[in-house]
């Protein structure tokens, strides 16, 4: 699994089959110098450092605060020239570890279980404080009316253990049994629910959540955290190498204030952010009315901090979640979630604490 349960996997599935695009090379980037005519001395115009950020999936809201840092000029004014890429095939997480990208969209989940298999990376940022995935059947389907109707039904799953130990907890919590049948998907779970193939299935509140309130199909929705799973699933952020945070430790906190900088903008100005990314992302398919109506879902959900800790300074946008992430590693350890890098289950849950640090953060 490369997104951390199986919302994100419906998403990166669509993204990297939608956007099969080459990478842009990495590496430093200068400025020519320019020389005064008139006195014959030259001046040295600022060299720009190139990197390379890659997205997790297509563009959407989760990266809107690299978009404006790129639009507002916070990674110029920071010194660097940062290429947007789309993601590739093998994933972001993959393209960092081996150097393919310099930073990426991920998770603190994610970044966990990489790290069983040597894989090197670190987030340095994590914009979403709380979980927004939901576990839905279509409102049509009235025979589900909470999680213990999920029994016997047909899951529309992309084959993860970890997701398995969602929709059980979920299930016992609710008094059913926690047994359900799955069916593999392909990249859209409304069209497997929609043709009958499965009964439910893992959504975004922020992101497919808003489609099926404004374009449909309806959506009868559970929240994890109402149905007993523990701490927060959805640690997404910024992530990087350990490789480059060892070797250039100034351009990873470069990176990561002005991006934080373009979070922030973000958070305080939803509908001009909005619109940024629908400018700047080059994807047709994004919808102003839609990109706007997914900022108000997360402002007014808060799923990024609370804005008035964040304005009074007793909380800093982008902190890493260490203790929610890890309660919910723990629970899914205990469903046999975490392999290492020869297919071997590991019993123990990694440690957040090894796989993310605040310290690239502006206070």
């Amino acid at each position: 699994m490369k997104i951390s349960h199986i919302v994100r996997s419906v998403v990166a599935a669509a993204g990297a089959a939608a956007m099969a695009l080459s990478l842009a090379a990495c590496g430093n980037a200068t400025n020519d110098a320019g020389a005064s005519a008139s006195n014959g001395a030259s001046t040295t115009s600022t060299a720009l450092k190139k990197v390379t950020f890659m997205l997790a999936w297509v563009p959407d809201t989760n990266h809107i605060g690299v978009y404006v840092a790129k639009n507002k000029g916070y990674f110029k004014d920071a010194g660097l020239d940062v290429d947007i890429v789309a993601v590739g095939q093998a994933g972001a997480e993959h393209a960092v570890s081996t150097g393919q990208a310099d930073f990426a969209l991920s998770n603190l989940t994610n970044a966990a279980s990489y790290s069983l298999k040597g894989a090197g990376i670190i987030q340095t940022l994590q914009v979403q404080q709380k979980p927004s995935a939901v576990w839905c059947a279509l409102a049509s389907n009235t025979s589900i009316k909470s999680p213990k109707d999920f029994d016997g039904k047909t899951f529309a799953t992309f084959g993860s253990n970890e997701s398995d130990a969602v929709i059980r907890r979920m299930i016992q919590f609710d008094g059913g049994k926690g047994e359900f049948d799955k069916v593999t998907v392909g990249t859209n779970t409304f069209q497997t629910l929609t043709s009958g193939q499965a009964d439910f299935g893992g959504f975004y509140a922020t992101w497919e959540g808003v489609q099926a309130e404004m374009y449909g199909p309806a959506l009868n929705c559970f929240t994890e955290p109402d149905y007993g799973v523990p701490g927060n699933a959805d640690g997404i952020g910024i992530i990087t190498s350990e490789k480059m945070i060892k070797e250039d430790p100034d351009t990873v906190r470069a990176f990561t204030q002005a991006a934080q900088k373009g979070y922030e903008y973000a958070y305080s100005n939803p509908d001009e952010a909005a619109q940024i990314l629908v400018d700047d992302a080059g994807d047709s398919t994004l919808k102003i009315d839609f990109v706007k109506r997914s900022m108000q879902v997360i402002t007014e959900g808060q799923y990024w901090g609370d804005p008035a800790k964040i304005k009074d300074g007793s909380f800093v946008l982008g902190t890493n979640d260490v203790d929610g992430v890890q309660q919910y590693l723990d629970f899914i350890a205990e469903g046999d979630a975490f392999t290492d890098a020869n297919d071997n289950v590991v019993k123990q849950a990694p440690k957040v604490a090894d796989v993310s640090t605040n310290e690239f953060l502006a206070k």
